[in-house]
């Protein structure tokens, strides 16, 4: 199982509709068929770190992964989603014991990057987010 979980904040810009819509777009994403499991909600993390909300979703492996990263659903969901965050922050973990796993799912990050450059940059607008976006 690969757990992605990321924390993030609105930018101050995004009213009540605007966030409604993100959420809506996250849980879109969660729903997708090579997803385990998920949850979208309130960050229950110390207020002084900055993050209002969560973003949890888990597949079962780098196949699944794979999938999840470029389901159309997942590609819409992310141009609805990205621009209106100030801060994000991720966090994944996983029960697989393959020392090379951490590489491979970075590698399938940065093909991502390559093959969609627009989700690239805006993943590289957002503040302090410490996700790669070249190599």
């Amino acid at each position: 199982m690969i757990v992605n979980v990321l924390r993030f904040r609105f930018k101050d810009s995004a009213d009540a509709e605007t966030r409604a819509a993100v959420l809506a777009a996250m849980r879109r994403a969660a729903s997708m068929e090579s997803v385990s499991f998920a949850t979208v909600g309130q960050d229950l993390g110390d207020p002084a770190e900055g993050f209002t909300h969560t973003y949890l979703a888990a597949v079962a492996d780098l196949e699944a992964l794979e999938r999840y990263l470029y389901d159309p659903v997942h590609l819409a969901a992310d141009t609805e989603i990205l621009p209106h965050l100030e801060r994000l922050s991720p966090v994944r973990l996983s029960d697989d014991p393959d020392p090379g796993l951490r590489q491979a799912i970075t590698r399938m990050h940065l093909k991502k990057v390559q093959t969609y450059p627009e989700w690239g940059r805006m993943l590289a607008a957002i503040p302090d987010t410490p996700i790669p976006t070249r190599s």
